[in-house]
């Protein structure tokens, strides 16, 4: 599904304009961003899942195409994890 479609979707549900999905679905797109910006971020949605900010360490890895040995830089990583009413559905 695109965002397209997605607000699409939002607007045929909520029986309103396709601006006003567009704009709620940026909105919540630019909260969660926000929040996981923060040094503790986490966004859980009940039933739905949780976002949430995790470190990667750096690390050594390898070139594929030389096989030359490259460093990796530590770096944060989102990672989001299904909450059971989610998990069920699929």
């Amino acid at each position: 599904m695109t965002k397209a479609e997605l607000v699409e979707k939002m607007a045929k549900d909520a029986k309103i304009t396709k601006t006003a999905a567009a704009k709620a679905l940026d909105s919540f797109v630019d909260g969660v961003t926000k929040s996981l910006k923060k040094k503790d971020g986490k966004v859980t949605l009940v039933g739905f899942g949780t976002f949430s900010k995790v470190k990667r360490k750096a690390r050594k890895g390898r070139n594929p195409q030389t096989g030359a040995e490259i460093k990796i830089k530590a770096s944060n990583a989102v990672k989001f994890k299904a909450g059971k009413k989610l998990k069920s559905a699929v």
